[in-house]
């Protein structure tokens, strides 16, 4: 492989968990994978688990078709033809470096080689290599699982070659969708580093302040900002010997000096839960479990290690909005919340410049690899970093000189914003603009840098520049309301006049989660039927205007696109879809029917199939687990595209559209022949199976009737669009004004959960 040549063909050394996800994603991504372990068995072994796991480690179980499997003695030779090898064995130097001494003689010269080693540093693993080894040689950290977790750590030796660092940066970012941070050789790189260290001062915090494992939990969660699962269900969720692993290698690689020597050393507790095998989920339980034939959920008890049922967290402190509300109480949640940040925190700070680049690098790998909601630094500015300081000096801490540096710099923040963008602060004391990616666009660049094209509480429309145009949707999980369906309105005037072309997304995590459920809900209650008809009609005339607009209208979907963001989407003339898309219409759960034009659509997008096929979509409120997923359940064409990396789908959205300009011609509203009545009778039949098997409920039946109905096409015969969408809207307004349809609304509003009536 030339230097900068694209890569084309991965391997991967090892069918273990991690190699067998790793090259899951690769297949994800749509590129052929080699699988090599110690046999072909263990190898083709190692590719089987990939469909049993959950979450599922494949986006589509078709990817699986791009792996092949194969021995390290029967097929080594098979790396050959790869441009990168990825060694995922088990965690032991020696069997590492005799790994690396025979691939080395039969790589093809320049392909790039990395270890997805936690914790052994790069130039332990290199020693003794040749120099045309350590030349293509990194170290390539992902985060279990792969497919889920958005972090790689990218590691190069001072003999790598640049050129390799760039290309296994830009591959593993824009193919397989990952944010790629680069870190220094230390022991445990970044992530580990902080995210352990931050695991034991928060196992420490909670036995020495006697706090119950679910306070902890509660308390370290929404309020810190740490994954929801507090610090012990992290555990369980890690493993307890994994973190028993890392500490044990920090604690040998780190010199005696280092501060997180004290809080390296396991705690009793932790030992003694080794040793029963109390290591977390995967080992039936750890600080939690589940219990009994009614899975009833327990926690551990610190003080007698015996299992009880979860008892209620009663703190203030648990309730903090805010980090800064957190620290300003005075429970034991709080003072544990001090005891927590003032470890992890000064730890961060202390040792920043030694494991990364710079503050960017630290916050994104506990973001992305830990689920962290704000990286270290970001919360320090949340914090006060003055008042923090402050807490330091008074406990007899150390404070860290990266710290006073940023109290020095005048701002006394680690991030800031000027006029001309946002900047960070430099370990040289100086602050510095963040990197912005051209490939990447952001409605908050947009948003700092004017107003929009126009606007209301809902939705607003922005200039993307070169002709096209972004519609955002900014309510709370994007749910579409009637200033939604106005926006969408004023959209298609101002772009047929202004623009060339219109993409449909934003920043936030969901595309749209449907519509505003309890306002539908309040109407209904309140007899105001002529505002919900007006809705209704106003929401089909406007996705009906995107479809047959005279410029391109490009999706640019991510997260969750349910109910009408779905149907939203089933209108756009193609869509650029992040990888991870939740697509459906899941009207039924809430006992009502797609009445924004998805079950029409589903209806015409399946007339070769047969219509049942789509009915099931819908009366089986079927949700993609990932947009290869929604292209098998056709709300993807194959005029549209998939973006791994999330922060991309926008500029690869607004380059579709502009692709389109000129293509695309409107076409006319299809005039299709549907059975009518006995089409109904039929799809009537097969609801009236799942009834008698028990897999669907009484009001289910009801609203697939409703359903069946619309997508049989009334009295049948021909039948254009728009009397499909009267189909729906009459449908839709009858399903509203049933009581057992209402009681599963106001159910999923007060639960979020279906109510099975």
């Amino acid at each position: 492989m030339a230097a900068d040549s694209t890569i084309r063909q991965v391997a991967v050394l090892g069918a273990g968990n991690m190699g067998a996800g790793i090259a899951a994603q690769v297949a994800n991504a749509g590129l052929p994978v080699l699988l090599l372990d110690i046999s072909r068995e263990a190898a083709e072994r190692g590719k089987q688990d990939l469909f049993k796991r959950k979450p599922a480690p494949l986006m589509n179980r078709a990817a699986a078709d791009l792996i092949r499997t194969g021995g390290f003695d029967e097929d080594l030779g098979w790396l050959a033809d790869a441009d990168w090898i990825v060694e995922a064995v088990v965690e032991r130097l020696p069997v590492k470096q005799a790994l690396f001494e025979r691939v080395e003689r039969v790589r093809r010269p320049g392909s790039i080689v990395s270890s997805n080693t936690s914790g052994i540093r790069l130039s332990e693993l290199t020693a003794g290599l040749p120099a045309s080894f350590a030349a293509d040689f990194l170290i390539t950290h992902f985060f279990n699982p792969p497919r889920y977790m958005g972090l790689l750590e990218l590691i190069a030796g001072p003999a790598t070659r640049p050129q390799a660092s760039a290309t296994l940066r830009e591959f593993c970012t824009v193919r397989l969708g990952k944010e790629v941070v680069d870190a220094r050789d230390t022991p445990s790189f970044i992530g580990n580093r902080i995210g352990v260290l931050a695991m034991l001062a928060g196992v420490r915090a909670a036995l020495e302040l006697g706090l119950m494992i679910e306070q902890a939990d509660a308390v370290a969660g929404k309020p810190i900002g740490l994954p929801g699962t507090g610090v012990f269900g992290l555990i369980d969720l890690v493993g307890l010997d994994v973190l028993a692993d890392i500490a044990r290698n920090l604690h040998g690689q780190l010199p005696a000096s280092d501060p997180a020597q004290a809080l390296l050393n396991l705690p009793p507790l932790l030992g003694t839960m080794l040793e029963r095998g109390w290591i977390g989920r995967k080992a039936g339980g750890g600080f939690y479990r589940l219990h009994g034939p009614d899975k009833q959920r327990q926690a551990l008890d610190l003080a007698t290690l015996d299992y009880r049922p979860l008892q209620t967290v009663e703190l203030a402190s648990a309730t903090a909005r805010t980090p800064v509300e957190l620290l300003a109480g005075d429970d034991v949640g709080a003072h544990f919340a001090r005891r927590l940040l003032g470890d992890a925190l000064a730890y961060t700070a202390t040792v920043a410049p030694e494991i990364a680049g710079d503050v960017l690098a630290i916050d994104t790998a506990m973001r992305e690899g830990y689920s962290w909601r704000w990286g270290p630094f970001e919360l320090l500015d949340q914090i006060g970093l003055a008042g923090f300081v402050e807490r330091l000096e008074a406990d007899g801490q150390s404070v860290p000189a990266l710290l006073r540096t940023a109290l020095a710099g005048g701002d006394g923040r680690f991030y800031r914003q000027e006029g001309d963008g946002p900047q960070y602060l430099g370990f040289d004391g100086a602050y510095h603009p963040l990197p912005r990616s051209a490939s990447t666009l952001a409605v908050a660049d947009l948003r700092r840098a004017g107003q929009p094209v126009l606007g209301n509480a809902s939705a607003s429309l922005w200039d993307l520049g070169d002709g096209v145009a972004l519609l955002e949707f900014h309510t709370k999980m994007n749910a579409l309301d009637e200033h939604s369906v106005e926006a969408m309105h004023l959209t298609l005037e101002r772009v047929g006049r202004d623009f060339q072309a219109l993409v449909i997304g934003s920043d936030a995590p969901h595309f749209c989660a449907g519509a505003n459920l309890k306002r539908m809900l309040d109407a209904a209650r309140g007899g105001d039927w002529a505002f919900l008809d007006g809705f209704i009609d106003g929401l089909q005339r406007a996705l009906m205007g995107f479809k047959y607009a005279p410029f391109p209208v490009v999706g640019a979907p991510c997260g969750l696109a349910l109910g009408g963001g779905c149907e939203v989407l089933l209108h756009c003339n193609a869509l650029q879809a992040h990888a991870e898309l939740n697509a459906g219409l899941v009207e039924l759960r809430v006992g009502l029917l797609p009445a924004g034009g998805g079950t029409k659509e589903m209806t015409l997008r399946y007339l070769d199939a047969g219509v049942e096929r789509g009915f099931d979509l819908i009366v089986g409120s079927m949700v993609s687990q990932s947009a290869a997923d929604a292209r098998d359940m056709r709300v993807l064409t194959e005029a549209s595209a998939i973006t791994m990396h999330r922060k991309r789908v926008l500029a690869d959205a607004k380059a579709m559209a502009q692709r389109m300009v000129g293509s695309c011609a409107p076409g006319q509203p299809a005039v299709v022949k549907l059975p009518g009545a006995a089409g109904r009778a039929a799809l009537e039949a097969r609801v009236a199976a799942q009834v008698e098997a028990g897999k669907m409920t009484a009001h289910d039946a009801v609203v697939a009737g409703h359903i069946a109905a619309v997508m049989t096409g009334g009295a049948g015969g021909a039948v254009t669009e728009h009397d499909l969408l009267r189909l729906e809207r009459e449908h839709f307004l009858e399903l509203l004004r049933l009581p057992p349809s209402q009681a599963r609304m106001e159910h999923m509003l007060a639960t979020g959960k279906p109510l099975r009536n």
